[in-house]
């Protein structure tokens, strides 16, 4: 009898293993195409549309879906389907407030623990950036790698694992999809490399109160330009129903659209 249970186990653990290749694959291409904007907040995601395209059956689409919505770049409200987060402004301050804390800290700790070879490495990564801009890089393809690995690689040399699991796991999705906002406004491109520039000298020099306050300083210049353009976005219409959202989102769509994929 024990056989036989752990033989149903193991049948069951190899269906799993079947389709688990294909759930990592659509999560990878949809989790991207939210961050692109390509899916606009509000989006409805529907199972039966996705099962059409991706030519998969429910089981690794579902796993898909239940990944995005565990990285809070879906939501689904009470007796709706799933649909593509909306960050409000507001949502955007409280996110970006946090980042001031945690990466200021990030940075301060990092400080006093990072190693000539990490100093190295984000030196390179700079360089990479200044070459982009130079041969006329935009917003868009100027920091989309480089502003990742600066981060995070600060993140890692602060040797803190909570620090660490919160911007890789916990936070990571909300916070890239601010920052592909973000990038899209090249003046914004060219001033965070000169604070990234900046941060790196205060961690060379060793200095963990300059180096948390020019983290902090370049979070927050982040954080108003983001801001100030939401509030350039244009009202809603006038004429829109009251199941419409009124507040202005990040997303620079309307989260009620109606659209679906």
């Amino acid at each position: 009898m024990s056989t036989h249970r752990s033989i149903e186990i193991s049948d069951e653990a190899g269906e799993d293993e079947a389709w688990e290749p294909a759930a990592a694959s659509i999560y990878a291409q949809l989790q991207e195409e939210i961050l692109d904007g390509l899916l606009p907040p509000g989006t409805v995601i529907s199972e039966v549309m996705l099962s059409r395209r991706f030519g998969v059956s429910r089981a690794p689409l579902r796993e898909a879906v239940w990944r995005l919505e565990k990285r809070g770049l879906l939501v689904r409200p009470p007796r709706q389907r799933a649909r593509v987060v909306t960050v409000s402004t507001s949502q955007v301050e409280q996110i970006f407030l946090l980042r001031e804390v945690v990466e200021g800290l990030a940075a301060r700790e990092a400080a006093r623990h990072i190693t000539a070879d990490e100093i190295a490495s984000m030196r390179a990564a700079l360089r990479r950036q200044a070459e982009q801009s130079a041969a006329g890089g935009t917003g868009s393809d100027l920091r989309s790698e480089p502003d990742n690995d600066f981060h995070f690689a600060i993140a890692i040399a602060s040797r803190n694992e909570f620090v660490i699991k919160f911007l890789r796991d916990d936070y990571h999705a909300l916070i890239e999809l601010c920052r592909r906002r973000q990038r899209r406004d090249p003046h914004r491109s060219a001033r965070s490399f000169v604070e990234h520039s900046r941060i790196v000298d205060a961690l060379e020099d060793r200095d963990a109160d300059l180096a948390e306050l020019q983290m902090r300083r370049h979070i927050e210049n982040a954080r108003r330009v983001l801001v100030e353009r939401a509030v350039d976005l244009p009202a809603p219409d006038a004429g829109a129903t009251g199941a419409r959202r009124k507040s202005r989102s990040i997303g620079l769509a309307d989260p009620e659209d109606g659209s679906r994929i």
